[in-house]
C-alpha cells in the first residue's frame, strides 16, 4: 500500500458525527475524507476562498459535506459552526481542531501577528472545545483531536508566532482533558512533522522530487509525509479503539523528534571505520 492511501475501517463511524476545521484543503481535507469513508456525517469548516477547492475535491472521492466558510478567529463563526452542526444533525460526537494561521516571525513579529497565530489557533481551538463540551456531556461523552506540530516541541529559525502558538495547543490539550474527562470526553493531539501540504509544496515552488530527500533528511524514515498519514492515527484516537487515551500528544513526525543532530547519519564518522 502507498504511503499516499489507507484502507478504511467499514462502518468504524457509522452514526457519528464530527467537525473538521480548516477541512477544505491539506491535512484537514484527509481527515475529513477518512471520516466519510468510514461513515461518519461531516461538517468542514474552510476559508471562503478555499470553499470550491473544497467541495470539487470531495466530490471527485463522492461526497458532498456541509462546507461552512468563515474564518475562526471571529468567535460568532465559532459559534455559528456548532449550532448549525447541531441543528443539522442533533449531535456532535467528534471535533478536530485543525484550521491554523501558518504565520512564522520572530523579531519581527508584532502584536498582530502574535493576535492572529493564537487567534486563529489555541483561542479557537479552545472557544470550540468549549462550545461542544456540552453537547458532547449530554449524549454521554465524545472525542476532541487538536493538530499540533513538531514546532511546538522543537526551536525552529523565525518562528516565534507560529511555534510558540503551536506550543500552546500542546498545553490545551492536556488541561482541556483533565477538565473534561469526568463528561467522558477524550482531549488529545498529534504532532506532524514535515507533511507534503499546500504550504510545503509552495515553498518548494511544487518541485517535490528535488526537495523531498532534502527535507526528508530531518525525519528518520528519509522522507516528508502525505496528509492521509496524519489522517489514520487522528481517527484512530477520535475511535473507541483510544478510549483509554486522553491528554496525550501523538507524534507523527517520520522520527523528526527522535533525531539527533547527526541527522540520518551520511555524513557521520563512526570510530574504528574507515
Amino acid at each position: 500500500m502507498s504511503p499516499a492511501t489507507r484502507q478504511p475501517i467499514a462502518g468504524r463511524f457509522a452514526g457519528k458525527v464530527a467537525l473538521v476545521t480548516g477541512g477544505t484543503h491539506g491535512i484537514g481535507f484527509a481527515i475529513a475524507l477518512e471520516l466519510l469513508r468510514e461513515g461518519a456525517a461531516v461538517v468542514v469548516s474552510g476559508l471562503p476562498a478555499d470553499a470550491d477547492e473544497g467541495r470539487a475535491a470531495f466530490a471527485a472521492a463522492g461526497f458532498s459535506p456541509l462546507i461552512l466558510t468563515g474564518d475562526l478567529i471571529e468567535e460568532k463563526f465559532c459559534e455559528a459552526l456548532v449550532a448549525q452542526m447541531l441543528a443539522r444533525h442533533g449531535r456532535i460526537d467528534c471535533l478536530v481542531n485543525n484550521a491554523f494561521s501558518f504565520l512564522a516571525k520572530g523579531l519581527d513579529a508584532t502584536p498582530a501577528d502574535f493576535a492572529r497565530s493564537f487567534g486563529v489557533g489555541p483561542v479557537a481551538f479552545a472557544r470550540l472545545t468549549q462550545l461542544v463540551a456540552e453537547p458532547m456531556r449530554r449524549q454521554g461523552g465524545g472525542a476532541i483531536v487538536n493538530v499540533s506540530s513538531i514546532s511546538a516541541w522543537v526551536a525552529q529559525p523565525n518562528r516565534w508566532t507560529y511555534n510558540a502558538a503551536k506550543g500552546a495547543v500542546t498545553q490545551l490539550t492536556r488541561c482541556a482533558a483533565l477538565d473534561l474527562a469526568p463528561h467522558k470526553i477524550r482531549v488529545n493531539s498529534v504532532s506532524p512533522g514535515w507533511i507534503w501540504t499546500r504550504e510545503v509544496d509552495k515553498a518548494a515552488s511544487g518541485d517535490r522530487a528535488k526537495f523531498d530527500p532534502i527535507w526528508g533528511q530531518f525525519h528518520m524514515l528519509g522522507r516528508t509525509g502525505h496528509p492521509v498519514e496524519i489522517a489514520g492515527p487522528v481517527l484512530f484516537l477520535l475511535s473507541d479503539d483510544a478510549s483509554f487515551i486522553t491528554g496525550t500528544d501523538l507524534p507523527v513526525d517520520g522520527g523528526y523528534n527522535g533525531l539527533g543532530p547527526e541527522g540520518l547519519g551520511q555524513n557521520t564518522i563512526v570510530a574504528g571505520s574507515k
